[in-house]
């Protein structure tokens, strides 16, 4: 027993996806996508979310967590569909229901990036998926949320908006997936998704997905889960191939010596400032000493924000200059953070 909580034995071998029974058009999508065996904490999630388990999952990022959570969750709404067809007698009605799952991401790149995974996964199904974070119109949002996506992937602090306007539909939610719960606490979300549950049905099955696991994120899902399970794949701390270094570096210098340690290093790197207006400056001044790099602020529109994040994954930029809040966008005049 870990902190209390039951613990699914992760020291199981990979299976391939064909034996996990899954519904055709899935098997179609994971064909498409090239998956052909689960990763470790696939073979243990998978299973355990099928039978309707509330579930704490923890493995490193790239491990396969997504698809982890989506694939049961898509299993588990086509096999709906099929016994409401089946009761009726005519086609499923997929998408008049409400949104039956949803998914909770700190920022607007996760909420993207769980939306494209689903999107080639259930590529065979009728299934629908929204993603709402800020940054964009609202308009199309709050047309989906009130049209019943299936699945909504959501930064808080825009779906507490679009839930103040009444266009959200989550009286038959079925499925809440926290993904990267410990971003979560540590952007100050966790009131957010407190008022987020506290509208959601009582009785939906809880799923918490982190990287790393404290004490503040087993207290936190025990508040919103009923006798979680543990899955814990790998190590749960920092890993050892990152590493710390210090320099006390006037400040007069300080975009001086950045620039030579990024030529020495070559990237890549992300560079934390406190201000806007100081990560335009630092940006600025790096990209004259050679340096390929792209600023990121709350300030940018979310078309320069995905041209910006787009380019360092591709290697187009070797640094990204940003604030400590341009994950998650602006704050609200009160002073709080919210999940834009």
């Amino acid at each position: 027993m870990a902190h209390g909580l039951e613990t699914i034995d992760a020291d199981q071998s990979p299976i391939p996806f064909s034996s996990l029974k899954l519904d055709r058009r899935i098997e179609l999508g994971l064909d498409d996508r090239r998956y052909v065996e689960t990763t470790p904490i696939q073979t243990v999630t998978i299973p355990a979310v099928l039978e309707g388990l509330d579930l704490i999952g923890c493995a490193e990022t790239g491990t396969g967590k997504t698809a982890a959570f989506l694939l049961p969750i898509m299993q588990r709404l086509l096999a709906d569909d099929r016994a409401a067809s089946e009761e009726s007698g005519a086609g499923a009605t997929t998408g008049t229901r409400g949104t039956r799952a949803l998914i909770l991401a700190p920022t607007r790149e996760l909420a993207v990036q769980i939306e494209d995974e689903f999107q080639g996964l259930a590529y065979h199904t009728s299934l629908s998926v929204a993603a709402v974070y800020g940054g964009v119109p609202a308009g199309p949002q709050e047309h989906a949320l009130t049209a019943g996506a299936d699945v909504v992937v959501a930064t808080p602090g825009r779906l507490l908006d679009h839930m103040s306007s009444g266009s959200t539909r989550f009286e038959n939610l079925e499925v809440l997936v926290l993904d990267e719960a410990d971003r979560l606490l540590d952007m100050g979300f966790w009131p957010d998704v407190r008022r987020i549950v506290s509208a959601l049905p009582s009785s939906r099955q809880t799923l918490f997905f982190s990287a790393t696991m404290s004490e503040d994120v087993f207290k936190s899902a025990r508040e919103i889960m009923r006798e979680p399970k543990l899955v814990q794949v790998g190590r749960t701390t920092m890993p050892d191939t990152i590493t710390h270094v210090g320099a006390e570096v006037p400040s007069g210098e300080k975009a001086g010596w950045l620039a030579r340690f990024l030529r020495e290093t070559g990237g890549p790197a992300i560079v934390f400032v406190r201000t806007k207006r100081g990560a335009d400056r630092l940006a600025s001044r790096l990209a004259s000493a050679g340096i390929r790099c792209a600023a990121l602020h709350a300030d940018r529109t979310q078309a320069e924000r995905m041209r910006a994040v787009e380019g360092f994954k591709s290697g187009r930029y070797t640094t990204l200059v940003a604030t400590h809040i341009a994950a998650r966008g602006r704050a609200p005049a009160g002073g709080g953070p919210r999940g834009y």
